[in-house]
């Protein structure tokens, strides 16, 4: 399969798509909670499924309805996940207070960080030497996996909850967003020059929550997803001001709007031209950015779909 999507929320159900067409191909039942967050191997062979307390790993070529292995060691729901380049280790984040780091193939917990309050979101740097993670008490937190400790902390607004985090391929950005509709961005310099993440822009990017906030693939392109019904496209075209300049906030490129209740996920297409949304409403659609037109919609859950994962990376890359 050249491009994998897939769609899961609130109705147990986890939902392969046919991306072009908008036909559900294949559906796997999820008995034991919601799901909150999906993500695919680099390598297109693993489906991990996050809901509450367990992350579950599905073989996607096969039609095992079964997972191949459960995570099992948070004790509160499962808010992020993310796999390492090579799929050798997993992270998650929880709203039990912790980050962990699994070992794929044992399922064995090989690191824990504590946060001391729930996390909402987590990524890896794409030097796959550090992780970021973000919790509702209003830190983000920069993890150092060889020195095994927290390197940085920045607390960008107060105790207002930080709700998601996105890095870009390239490793110099880091953006957040939080629960009054604020968005931050920070540049991270490589880990031999940094010392301590610089900040570049904040602003108000939407009036109620940041559900989601995704840095496109080419690094041009900033999304965000909000209980506002719509999904925002930026424009990421910034340099860090100088000491006796305003940061200067994003320049709004498009405002996604035919969703009817909160859009919770999105996910961006390799050449970041479409972007597809997950949302209360049942649906998901695909977008065409160019023309900011819903080009196809996918319909089957009957509750809302809350979470969306995209692979359609070039097989040879």
């Amino acid at each position: 399969m050249s491009v994998i999507l897939c769609t899961a929320g609130y109705d147990h159900t986890i939902r392969f798509w046919e991306a072009l067409s908008g036909i559900c191909s294949r559906t796997i039942q999820h008995p034991d909670s919601q799901v909150n967050r999906l993500c695919i191997s680099p390598d297109k062979r693993f489906l991990a499924v996050a809901g509450h307390h367990t992350v579950k790993l599905f073989d996607i070529k096969s039609s095992n309805p079964n997972p191949l292995v459960v995570f099992e060691g948070h004790t509160n729901n499962v808010t992020g996940v993310a796999f390492h380049c090579e799929g050798k280790w997993m992270v998650t984040s929880s709203e039990d207070g912790t980050v962990k780091i699994w070992d794929t193939r044992t399922a064995a917990i090989q690191r824990s960080y504590s946060h001391g309050s729930p996390v909402n979101d987590v990524v890896i740097h794409p030097n796959q030497g550090e992780i970021i993670s973000c919790d509702r008490s209003g830190s983000i937190r920069v993890w150092d996996l060889s020195e095994n400790n927290c390197t940085h902390e920045l607390i960008p607004d107060g105790d207002v909850s930080v709700s998601c985090v996105t890095m870009g391929m390239e490793g110099y950005l880091l953006c957040a967003a939080n629960n009054t509709g604020n968005v931050f961005i920070w540049q991270l310099l490589p880990t031999h020059e940094r010392t301590k993440p610089v900040p570049i822009t904040h602003f108000k990017a939407h009036g109620e929550y940041i559900t989601r906030i995704l840095l496109s693939p080419d690094g041009k392109r900033l999304a965000t997803c909000s209980a506002d019904h719509t999904a925002k496209i930026w424009e990421v075209d910034i340099t860090p001001p100088t000491p006796d300049q305003e940061p200067k906030p994003l320049v709004l490129n498009a405002t996604l709007n035919q969703h009817q209740r909160w859009v919770w996920d999105c996910a961006f297409s390799a050449d970041s031209a479409y972007l597809v949304t997950a949302s209360s409403d049942h649906y998901a659609r695909l977008w065409e950015l160019h023309s900011q037109q819903v080009i196809r919609q996918y319909n089957g859950h009957h509750r809302g779909a809350v979470c969306v994962a995209l692979n359609d990376y070039s097989d040879s890359r």
